[in-house]
C-alpha cells in the first residue's frame, strides 16, 4: 500500500527523515505545488490530491498544516487510514488566538522573515541532535516567504468544522504551536513537541507500525 507524507508549513520530506513505515508500505511524498492567489486551504488541498493515485489503496500521514490538508483529502476521497502528527483535524481545534490573529490580521503585520530567523534560533533550545538541527535550519532557510505567507493566511482563514470519518491522531504533551488543550488526539507522545517527528520518531514509528 502507498503510503502518501505531507510535511509541515516551511518544510519538506527531509523532517521524515527519521520515519519508517512497515515492509508491506511504500513511503512516497507529496511535495507543495504553489498555491493560487487567495486560494483556500480545502480548494489546494484537492489540487494537491491530484497527485494520489486514487485506483488503489492508499493511506494518507500529514505532519501540522499537512495534516490539515490530510484531513481535507480524506473528506473527498476514501483513504485506508489517515494519521495526523502534530496537527488538528478541523478548523474548530485550532487555539482560539489563531482567530483573534485571523480576526485583527495579525499575520500580515509580522514579517515573514522575522517568524524565520526566530525559528532558527529556537534550535539551539531544543532537543533534537545536532545533525537534525542543522537539517531543520536549512529547511527553514530553504522555505518559501510567499509560500509561507499564503499557507498562514489559510489556516488562520480555514472554516471546516466537519471532522474525518476516521482518523489517527498523534500529538505531543508539550506541543508549543498546537497546544494538547485545543486538540483530542487519538495517541499522545509524552513530553513531545511540535517537531517530535525528528527527535521521538521511534515511539511515533511504533504507532504507524500498528495502526497502518
Amino acid at each position: 500500500m502507498k503510503v502518501y507524507f505531507i510535511s509541515g508549513l516551511a518544510a519538506d520530506k527531509r523532517v521524515f527523515k527519521n520515519i519508517l513505515v512497515p515492509s508491506h508500505c511504500e513511503m512516497l511524498h507529496l511535495d507543495w505545488i504553489p498555491p493560487v492567489k487567495k486560494e483556500t486551504l480545502t480548494d489546494y488541498s484537492l489540487r494537491l490530491a491530484k497527485k494520489i493515485d486514487v485506483d488503489e489503496p492508499f493511506s494518507l500521514v500529514g505532519l501540522s498544516m499537512g495534516g490539515m490538508i490530510a484531513a481535507e483529502i480524506a473528506r473527498h476521497y476514501r483513504p485506508a487510514q489517515v494519521i495526523l502528527i502534530s496537527s488538528v483535524p478541523s478548523s474548530e481545534q485550532l487555539p482560539v488566538y489563531f482567530k483573534w490573529a485571523a480576526m485583527v490580521n495579525l499575520h500580515k503585520l509580522v514579517p515573514v522573515s522575522l517568524g524565520k530567523s526566530a525559528s532558527i534560533m529556537k534550535r539551539l533550545f531544543t532537543a533534537e541532535t545536532k545533525e537534525d538541527k542543522e537539517i531543520l535550519k536549512q529547511v527553514i532557510r530553504e522555505s518559501d516567504e510567499e509560500f509561507i505567507r499564503w499557507s498562514v493566511n489559510a489556516i488562520l482563514n480555514w472554516k471546516t468544522i466537519e471532522l474525518p470519518s476516521s482518523y489517527i491522531h498523534i500529538h505531543g504533551t508539550r506541543d508549543e504551536v498546537l497546544p494538547l488543550r485545543f486538540v483530542q488526539p487519538t495517541h499522545t507522545i509524552p513530553k513531545g513537541g511540535h517537531l517530535m517527528i525528528m527527535n521521538r520518531a521511534e515511539e511515533i514509528n511504533r504507532i504507524l507500525h500498528e495502526v497502518l
